[in-house]
């Protein structure tokens, strides 16, 4: 009889998440690297995530349609990302005027089926290589530490870092949203937790988390 190989999904996750987050710092450093990257370690990650499968297709179309027409509306006036999750829409970066500010989030408030936009653009200068790398790897920290909870579904939880700011997104409870809060202040660095999260009820996660696959019972 075969022996069973011990299960070890959370450290499985922790190492995606921290494999990624390397990707992302090399694509935050290379001004021709591609806007999306993923691959297979994305796949444990993705199994959990608490939107449908068409939710998490619109957000990507979101994000296409909406840079692509910051970039025709700003030209070389600012930098500014798009961030969205179950149709809401987060807007970090940094712009030359609060004219530039209100013109971006006019934009992404028109794009096809955006039901909400908060705007965190900052009007200052662009940030620096230095602070890019910094805000990729403090992300990176967040998102181990959130996935080494034991209390918490980790993964449920997307991490945006802005010049020390972190934002959680994602569809939580409010335990949820609350430990995940705590754990992000105590990561080293970070400045202030910003949570941009759709709270759900207890009984709303029960039907929307993930089951278990027949090896992992």
């Amino acid at each position: 009889m075969t022996t069973p190989q011990p299960r070890r999904p959370a450290r499985w996750r922790r190492l995606a998440a921290l494999t990624l987050t390397a990707a992302a710092l090399g694509a935050a450093l290379s001004a021709c690297a591609p806007l999306i990257v993923g691959g297979a370690l994305t796949g444990a990650l993705v199994a959990s995530d608490r939107r449908t499968s068409g939710a998490q297709l619109e957000d990507q179309g979101i994000e296409f349609r909406a840079s692509g027409r910051l970039r025709e509306v700003l030209g070389d006036r600012g930098s500014v990302a798009v961030t969205s999750y179950n149709r809401q829409v987060l807007l970090t970066g940094e712009v030359n005027t609060e004219q530039d500010k209100a013109l971006v989030e006019r934009t992404v408030a028109a794009v096809e089926n955006v039901r909400a936009v908060v705007n965190e653009v900052g009007v200052q200068a662009r940030s620096t290589v230095t602070q890019l790398s910094s805000d990729t790897l403090m992300t990176g920290r967040v998102k181990a530490s959130l996935i080494d909870a034991r209390d918490i579904t980790g993964s449920a939880f997307k991490v945006v870092t802005t010049r020390g700011t972190v934002y959680l997104m994602g569809r939580v409870t409010q335990r949820e949203a609350d430990r995940a809060t705590e754990i992000a202040r105590n990561v080293q660095g970070v400045r202030r937790v910003v949570r941009v999260l759709e709270i759900i009820t207890e009984e709303e996660l029960a039907r929307v988390q993930p089951r278990p696959a027949a090896n992992e019972r």
